[in-house]
């Protein structure tokens, strides 16, 4: 360690400061660790990426790439330049202590699975663990993580229930959400009621720890292909909260035939029409389609054509062609000219697709058995307990 700046006193050698709390616990400490990992990184001739700026890109002089992620103080490095991969291994050694773990099988809770098919993820042991410490390892299974016609709200008649217990078990079931598209439009309406949870929203959580009994080997295959267009899939629950009439937004989007991100969250604002709803969750999935493209751009991965942003609801892709002002759109004029603007320069493009197509829709409302199943599987979700 450095002395710290205003020092008043002889430094020597034999000089050391003693701390009154541990580095570790530190609100700084998080910030001055990512700041010397990336010092060390960019000292290499690694490249922060502008999507992500935990994400360090060094491409080599034959095309060849080498890639490192980190979060905290654990990394993943991968790519196709074996030279780079070994030179920073020893680099990063000779810098900070660090254990080498081989390839990639087990990161942060999620299970990495290799075969000749793809890539495939899960978290099987997490939710094992979230199981055993509930007490539901042994409760019987259910086949949709919520009830299709659920009206979830304060629910104040209902008794309390232990709001940290709750906070707590919401925050698993949010994490696990980060591999399961499945249980992602549940653990956001049951997130809702954090600071005053009741028996009803308690019991909302507990069913989908019962599907997640049912699906424990449930996850997402990553499919080798050759295909790269890029399209996302964007539907909104019209005032679906019974609480304020908000609606919910949801988007999934696919690289090739791979989902690589899904999101579902409710509106910031009430909408006054489907039309707006529909049109707020079409500037998320614009947003998030924009994000992917510098994302490859800084992989230099060329992709020149136009990303589609599916849509169910005609009268919002109407409005996003329409240049028009009106009072219909008054109150979402920022969108409808960032939505417009990138239709117009050849970006994006909006198709309509009919709502028994709308994949989406597993991420905006409650689904019965059939159509749940039905776009899990084209989401390329997979089951390794299914039978062969």
């Amino acid at each position: 360690m450095d002395v710290p700046p205003g020092f008043q006193g002889k430094v020597s050698e034999n000089t050391m400061c003693k701390l009154k709390k541990a580095l570790y616990g530190l609100k700084q400490s998080p910030r001055a660790w990512f700041g010397r990992v990336t010092q060390a990184m960019i000292s290499k001739g690694y490249k922060q990426s502008h999507a992500d700026p935990t994400l360090f890109i060094k491409h080599s002089s034959t095309g060849k790439i080498s890639i490192l992620l980190v979060y905290v103080d654990d990394i993943l490095v991968t790519g196709d330049d074996e030279e780079e991969k070994q030179s920073l291994g020893r680099y990063l050694s000779g810098e900070f202590e660090m254990k080498k773990l081989g390839r990639l099988k087990y990161f942060l809770g999620i299970e990495v699975a290799h075969s000749k098919h793809g890539i495939f993820i899960s978290q099987q042991k997490y939710i094992t663990d979230l199981l055993r410490d509930t007490g539901k390892l042994a409760c019987k299974p259910t086949t949709t993580p919520i009830d299709p016609h659920h009206k979830l709200g304060e629910a104040k008649e209902d008794g309390m229930v232990d709001t940290e217990m709750y906070q707590r078990l919401v925050g698993k079931l949010i994490y696990l959400s980060h591999t399961r598209p499945d249980i992602a439009y549940a653990v956001s309406v049951v997130s809702q009621f954090l600071h005053n949870p009741r028996k009803t929203h308690l019991q909302a959580v507990y069913r989908i720890l019962q599907y997640l009994k049912g699906s424990l080997g449930k996850g997402i295959l990553f499919k080798r292909s050759t295909r790269l267009n890029i399209e996302a899939y964007t539907d909104a629950d019209y005032a679906g909260s019974v609480v304020d009439r908000r609606s919910t937004s949801g988007y999934c989007v696919f690289i090739g035939e791979n989902l690589v991100t899904w999101r579902s969250k409710k509106q910031d604002v009430v909408a006054r029409s489907s039309a707006e709803a529909e049109y707020r969750a079409m500037a998320l999935g614009v947003c998030e389609l924009l994000w992917l493209k510098i994302l490859l751009q800084d992989l230099k991965i060329k992709w020149e054509g136009t990303m589609r942003l599916y849509c169910d609801n005609k009268s919002a892709i109407n409005i996003a062609h329409n240049a028009v002002q009106n009072d219909r759109t008054r109150h979402i004029e920022v969108d409808r000219y960032f939505i417009k603007e990138k239709i117009d320069s050849g970006v994006i493009c909006t198709p309509y697709i009919p709502s028994q197509q709308q994949l989406a829709d597993i991420l905006t409302k409650g689904l019965r058995k059939p159509t749940f199943e039905a776009i899990l599987s084209k989401l390329g979700m997979e089951n390794t307990y299914s039978p062969a």
